[in-house]
């Protein structure tokens, strides 16, 4: 294409004007060099050249030397190399180190034009892969952002959805408002104290939320009921967990969130229901759980009691290592201060609904 230009490099400036002036002859324009470190110097400062061809044999700095400094100064710069020597081994040594063709010393004309133009159309086309690998990096990158925006969006919606399954609950269960919101809250701060992050922590949060959605299914005459259960009603009763995970599973973002839900009833020592599992049997979010619903059944008001104190609630607990809780995650929450649950009770109070779903995944408390 008339008007590329091409460098010329050689010891012999009988041999380089002679070439330059072929060149030009055919339309392009042409920038000479004596040497390999005349060579870069004339890449370095500009104006950008479209192809160079460099003879091999050349005192000091060699026409590969040069090939190889090229290749890594200036990725995708197409280069012919010159040489009188007609040996198969110096050429595959040139092909080797990147250079794009190889003319042979004498030459004709057509032989020289044939080559720069073989040479240029494989240098357009680095270029326009480079161009196009480019222009796919950003447009990769600009679908990721896209597509990590929807998502997020996605994830505030089921996390929304996730406050009204709650509110819900409230609606049949006024006994306990407020109760999922703050159990997940503990659920939470002690998850994180134990080093969970990430996915792990937001299925924690979602499994906590939920734990009492199956009481949905639960009759009113027996979830309001005002005094003791018999135990035919306590027995429909523990059937909540088995509702709940049911109704969770189903959805597919929420199917590892739906173990919590089955296994929050769960004991340590084997005595909990509704599979009696025991020890590291029960998800870890669920052995969690416990402790953090225990810690607020415990300090929250009843209507045929008042809660007690944090202070009373830590004791029982520490009490209870091993046969309720799993005494590693009693350990865990031994450690927290008792004045950092009493001050997340109160933040998750004054917090209002809409804050709440996104808060949950990320509470902090002081260890």
């Amino acid at each position: 294409m008339p008007g590329e230009r091409v460098l010329v490099v050689d010891d012999e400036e009988a041999v380089r004007s002679v070439v330059a002036a072929l060149l030009e002859r055919s339309g392009y324009l042409t920038v000479v060099a004596s040497g390999a470190e005349e060579a870069l110097q004339s890449l370095q400062q500009g104006p950008e050249c479209d192809l160079i061809l460099s003879d091999i044999m050349m005192p000091g700095t060699d026409g590969l030397t040069l090939l190889q400094r090229i290749c890594v100064e200036h990725p995708g710069m197409p280069v012919v190399m010159i040489s009188a020597v007609q040996d198969l081994h110096v050429a595959t040594n040139a092909f080797r180190s990147g250079a794009v063709d190889y003319l042979v010393k004498p030459f004709t004309r057509s032989q020289l034009d044939a080559v720069v133009v073989r040479a240029l159309e494989h240098g357009r086309l680095l270029k326009q892969n480079a161009a196009y690998r480019h222009n796919l990096e950003d447009l990769v990158a600009s679908r990721t952002t896209q597509l990590r925006v929807a998502m997020e969006d996605l994830e505030r919606s089921y996390d929304t959805t996730l406050e009204a399954m709650g509110d819900a609950l409230d609606l049949r269960d006024e006994e306990t408002e407020g109760h999922s919101k703050r159990v997940t809250a503990y659920t939470i701060a002690l998850a994180r104290t134990m080093g969970m992050s990430g996915e792990s922590l937001k299925v924690i949060a979602r499994g906590a939320f939920l734990h009492d959605l199956g009481k949905i299914a639960i009759p009113d005459s027996i979830l309001r009921k005002p005094g003791r259960l018999d135990p035919e009603e306590m027995s429909i009763m523990r059937e909540h967990c088995r509702h709940g995970y049911e109704m969770v599973y189903k959805i597919s973002f929420l199917k590892d969130a739906a173990e919590i839900v089955h296994s929050h009833q769960e004991r340590f020592d084997g005595q909990g229901y509704p599979r009696g599992l025991r020890g590291d049997e029960i998800p870890l979010g669920a052995r969690i759980f416990a402790l953090a619903d225990t810690l607020d059944a415990m300090t929250s008001d009843r209507p045929y009691r008042n809660g007690t104190s944090f202070e009373s609630a830590r004791d029982e607990i520490a009490r209870c290592a091993g046969g309720q809780f799993d005494p590693e995650i009693v350990s865990v929450f031994l450690r927290i201060p008792i004045q950092s649950w009493s001050a997340l009770r109160e933040e998750i109070t004054r917090m209002s609904p809409a804050a709440l779903p996104a808060r949950l995944c990320r509470p902090t408390i002081a260890a």
